[in-house]
């Protein structure tokens, strides 16, 4: 049981994500609505654009110094078939001070929710995206940027929470279709990076050791992944009774989804079927209001928590298959990550950083020295925007593998 001293500090904490993450307001989108066919398309093409808007605050007063593109494109999902993806293609008002074509930042997005009014293509056009203000960062440099929504954000279908290869084809074919759309100005063959945080940290982390297989043709310079969520079954451990259960809750969503096979409601009692049927609709702040500090052992019909079938089939090769760090990128990475994280645990960060090293990658991994995974988060910020100016200026990529190996 937690003591009482405690709770205070984890509901103070609830509050101050829901705070920041917001909900966009629901509604209908007939843009989303995705074509009856994908036969001819290639990853990465772009299927249909509109002008869109990015506003800093939700009165919508504040507006991004950039030119907006809603876009739906082809990705590619977990099992290789063709699906169409949304995102938000944006160029800055800022020029390129830089040498030769502007770049493009491909940004996955931190947890965003599970309901179609979470997609970050809305919130962004509402005011209400979390991560406006590290996205407009990366436009005040001149870098063009490109948000997708994930498969099933927005779209038909439900969201491939922290689904490595959903998430890495999403990230890589958005940076595609950015530079096949003459609307939005920006090179169709410059330099790119990709970046985020948390769940955008694991997309991240993901795309880059998916990208000389799936997408060699990219002018990659680098990779930044924040709080990465490399080993899904150690971040279960964390999350199982915590305050911020509901992300527990959005993966277990997701695996089901994408792997049926495991057939997750059959091992549900009545308030796990109703749980597991309200998460879909929800965006962050709402699951983590009405999930905070849920045991998934009340869950279950046998009282067990579902971090109990993580060592059994099918569910052992599903989680084996999400793990982050068995692959070498091939350009340089950044990972940060605070050691008092108390969303994704550090340890499991780290060893991905240090499995790359293993492997003969070029990484930089900063232990951030505040608490928390918001406060971490904002931490990182100075972190991301300096290493991929280097990047993009051709500086020597910095490397503390010689440390992680100690």
């Amino acid at each position: 049981m937690r003591t009482s001293h405690r709770r205070p500090v984890a509901i103070a904490m609830m509050i101050t994500i829901t705070l920041l993450a917001g909900t966009a307001p629901a509604a209908a989108f007939g843009f989303y609505d995705p074509p009856s066919s994908l036969a001819g398309a290639r990853p990465g093409d772009v299927l249909r654009h509109e002008p869109s808007r990015f506003f800093l605050d939700p009165a919508r007063l504040v507006a991004a110094p950039a030119s907006a593109q809603r876009i739906m494109y082809r990705s590619t999902d977990t099992h290789g078939d063709p699906v169409a993806v949304t995102g938000t293609v944006l160029t800055p008002s800022a020029p390129w001070s830089g040498a030769g074509p502007r770049p493009v930042v491909g940004y996955a997005p931190g947890t965003q929710g599970m309901g179609d009014q979470c997609a970050p293509s809305k919130a962004l056009a509402a005011g209400n995206e979390y991560e406006g203000p590290f996205i407009a960062g990366l436009l005040a440099r001149g870098y063009g940027v490109v948000v997708t929504d994930y498969e099933g954000l927005g779209m038909p279908g439900l969201h491939t929470y922290v689904n490595r290869k959903a998430e890495g084809y999403a990230l890589l074919d958005a940076v595609r279709a950015a530079q096949r759309l003459p609307a939005d100005g920006l090179p169709g063959d410059g330099p790119v990076a990709i970046a985020g945080y948390s769940q955008g940290g694991g997309a991240s982390a993901a795309a880059a050791e998916l990208q000389p297989a799936y997408a060699p043709e990219l002018d990659l310079k680098g990779a930044y992944a924040g709080a990465p969520p490399a080993d899904l079954a150690a971040v279960a451990k964390n999350l199982d009774g915590h305050y911020a259960a509901a992300f527990l809750l959005f993966a277990v969503a997701s695996m089901n989804y994408a792997y049926p096979d495991l057939d997750v409601p059959a091992l549900l009692n009545d308030r796990g079927k109703q749980a597991a049927k309200q998460v879909e609709t929800e965006c962050t702040g709402d699951g983590l209001i009405a999930h905070a500090f849920t045991r998934t052992a009340d869950l279950t019909k046998d009282g067990r928590p579902i971090t109990a079938y993580l060592g059994q089939e099918p569910f052992a090769s599903v989680v084996a298959e999400q793990l982050i760090g068995s692959i070498k990128p091939t350009v340089p990475v950044l990972v940060a990550h605070s050691a008092a994280d108390d969303i994704v645990p550090y340890g499991q960060g780290r060893e991905m950083a240090r499995s790359w090293c293993s492997l003969g990658a070029t990484v930089q991994f900063d232990t951030l020295p505040v608490p928390t995974h918001v406060g971490g988060a904002v931490n990182a910020y100075p972190l991301a925007f300096s290493w991929l100016e280097g990047r993009f200026h051709g500086a020597k990529a910095p490397d503390n593998c010689a440390q992680l190996a100690e």
